[in-house]
């Protein structure tokens, strides 16, 4: 583990603590994602770093060899991305990176590349006029997702080009919904093609999904092991804006699509997993929400011919999902006690832990022999990084990573609590270098977001350490709707956000505040999406804090349920507008009461909470004399993902911080400025 923190303004590795200028935190490389090439001799990963103009980020592909140290194999502007090995071991990966081969290639949209097993150059093997999205392969079989517009496929570059050139961006609409996340849907569609590997390009390309509508919208997708089918999710809209998702197999032969899991009042969602004997699928079963009827999410691994299935190990919320080689078991990754270990789910017993650390795992491999398990390892004081996991006996070994993992500038220890109702509430306690019952630091009560969701691995966005570098201890609670604690855990708290959250954040900040090395008298609350929710909820219904941070923040939930990219998701659990939970539940309801300063953080294009909460929130505050500052983001969604941006985030936090909670005189950071 490297102490070396990279700083582009110095041009060289220096050893200095990587959380003190944010600067430098933003130049970490950082380790994406991971996959296991088919003869187990090496990994490859993407590894995202800051490009040489210091505003951007760009990825690029990186081998990690089992019994080596990690090299570079790819290197572009425009960078690398959604790599996947061939049966030979060829690599294929997406890029907008410019064909040189090309007369007038276009670098605007991504396609599909080779890179030879052997060595050599990367040469483009696929292209399309939206580009080429995720791709998946087995034998000599390729499947990719690609953006299409309706009508003449042949003309279609003609007509996106005609389309830009008029300076047409209108889209008309026919059903719902409209956005996702950040970015507008329309007015191409998501199809799937199947193509073969050929000498130098991709060989019979043909269209498997030509009418989906818009079915395919992050769609996940598998094929199974002879390439015979895709196994893929399959969106079914219904009246009045709802809409299911089902599990689909698709013959890449015929194109012919038959149903394998489809159920009233639930989703079929990935992660999608096809065992190595082709007979089996595993997923997600998500139920619909109601109004008495929490989220619940389950393993289901069913028969790929019949659709027969059930679910399994239900008190796992699976994240992650890798099939055994013997096909007789899975591996899942899933939220448990503050953690994500690794189990093996047989088909015919009960689910066994096989991670026995406090770590966190993704990116699941499972060696062919059946020994080994690769994955992604982190915590909340651990970058992620690769790891092989033996499976017999549960031996962790961290590989040589791609990128140096910072050393982190405190300590890391649990804190639990005993709430009203004789639930246990338990949380990371991120304790800075120091802080002792002489010299106490203050306290950073940090809510997650969700709501249904946990604290439990590395945090690029919402980094503790950075405030621990700066002085303070981060309280990092799962209160209720939290995952890893059963389904109890979650029941408590649906279609009772704030009061029943508020409780169990009120007896745990009350159990750190009661330890002898923080200060009890100087305390702030933060909080992101619902954690913003519940930083407005506490800012109307207690005086605790010194300072508030709410950012990508729920104010007015009757218009937020309305305005959000999925709103019939959000009213399913507080119903239609006007109902009476949106009465009890409104965080703008309290406004009056709002003493405590605030800072609202918001980005223009976040279009899961989008701006019109924040914009009423700012107003509301000024006209209510609130002492308040708004820090707007036009280009940023949900998370704030820009290195200057993100240097802009944290001094400004910081900053508040440091006048509400420390007692400094307000400096306005030069970020900002």
């Amino acid at each position: 583990m490297s102490e070396w923190a990279w700083s582009l303004r110095r041009g060289r590795f220096d050893q200095v603590s990587a959380f003190n200028d944010i600067r430098d935190y933003v130049a970490i490389p950082r380790v994406l994602s991971l996959k296991l090439s088919p003869d187990g001799s090496r990994l490859v990963s993407a590894v995202q770093s800051l490009n040489p103009d210091g505003r951007s980020y760009g990825t690029a592909l990186w081998a990690i060899p089992v019994d080596g140290e990690p090299y570079r194999l790819t290197r572009s502007a425009k960078g690398e991305t959604g790599a996947v090995f061939t049966d030979a071991g060829d690599l294929l990966f997406t890029s907008a990176r410019p064909d040189p081969t090309a007369k007038d290639s276009s670098d605007e949209t991504s396609a599909l590349w080779l890179l030879p097993r052997a060595g050599g150059e990367a040469r483009q093997v696929a292209s399309r006029p939206g580009g080429i999205g995720a791709l998946r392969t087995a034998g000599d079989v390729v499947v990719f997702a690609a953006d299409v517009l309706d009508g003449e496929e042949a003309a279609e570059e003609e007509r996106r080009k005609a389309r830009k050139d008029a300076g047409i961006s209108a889209i008309l609409h026919e059903g719902y919904p409209v956005r996702y996340w950040d970015h507008d849907l329309g007015p191409g569609r998501t199809r799937l093609f199947a193509a073969r590997l050929g000498d130098d390009r991709l060989e019979d390309v043909r269209d498997l999904t030509p009418e989906p509508d818009e079915a395919l919208r992050d769609a996940a997708f598998e094929l199974t092991p002879d390439g015979a089918t895709v196994v893929t999710t399959w969106k079914v809209y219904l009246p009045r804006g709802e809409q299911r998702v089902d599990l689909v197999a698709i013959d890449v032969a015929t194109g012919e699509r038959r149903t394998v899991f489809s159920q009233d009042g639930h989703d079929f969602i990935g992660p999608v997993a096809v065992s190595p004997d082709g007979t089996r699928v595993a997923c997600a079963r998500e139920r619909h929400t109601a109004w008495d009827v929490p989220e619940r999410i389950e393993l289901w691994i069913g028969d790929l011919a019949t659709g027969e299935g059930a679910a399994y190990a239900p008190d796992l919320f699976p994240s992650d999902v890798a099939w055994a080689p013997d096909s007789a078991s899975v591996y899942v990754a899933a939220d448990h006690q503050g953690r994500r270990p690794v189990f093996r789910v047989p088909l015919d017993g009960e689910p066994v832990r096989l991670t026995p650390d406090d770590a966190a795992y993704l990116g699941l491999c499972p060696s062919a022999d059946g020994r080994s398990l690769y994955a992604l390892r982190s915590a909340v004081d651990l970058a992620p990084g690769p790891a092989r996991i033996d499976v017999a006996g549960g031996e962790i070994v961290d590989l040589p990573s791609p990128a140096p993992r910072p050393q982190v500038p405190g300590t890391l220890t649990e804190v639990t609590a005993t709430a009203d109702d004789g639930t246990r509430i338990r949380g990371w306690l991120v304790l800075p270098d120091g802080a002792r019952a002489g010299d106490p630091a203050p306290l950073l009560l940090w809510i997650h977001g969700g709501p249904v969701a946990s604290w439990n691995d590395w945090q690029w966005r919402w980094q503790a350490w950075i405030m621990a570098e700066h002085g303070y201890a981060v309280l990092m609670p799962d209160p209720c709707l939290s995952t890893g604690y059963g389904q109890e855990m979650i029941d408590r708290g649906w279609g009772n956000w704030g009061p029943r959250t508020q409780a169990d954040l009120d007896v745990i900040v009350d159990a750190a505040l009661a330890r002898d090395d923080i200060d009890e008298t100087r305390v702030a609350a933060m909080g992101g999406s619902f954690g913003g929710y519940m930083a407005n909820w506490l800012a109307g219904h207690t005086d605790r804090y010194k300072a508030i941070v709410t950012h990508a923040s729920l104010w007015n939930l009757d218009q937020f349920a309305g305005t959000t990219d999925a709103s019939m998701y959000w009213q399913r659990e507080f119903g239609a507008p006007g109902s009476e939970r949106y009465d009890l539940l409104s965080p703008h309801l309290a406004l009056d009461a709002i003493t405590t300063p605030m800072l609202v953080i918001h980005g223009d294009k976040d279009y899961r909470v989008p701006i019109g909460e924040a914009l009423r929130l700012w107003w509301d505050l000024r006209r209510s004399e609130v002492d308040s500052k708004f820090l707007y983001f036009p280009d940023e969604n949900h998370w704030i993902l820009k290195p200057g941006n993100v240097v802009a985030w944290y001094e400004t936090v910081l900053a508040f911080l440091a006048q509400h909670v420390l007692g400094q005189e307000w400096k306005r950071p030069e970020s900002v400025a």
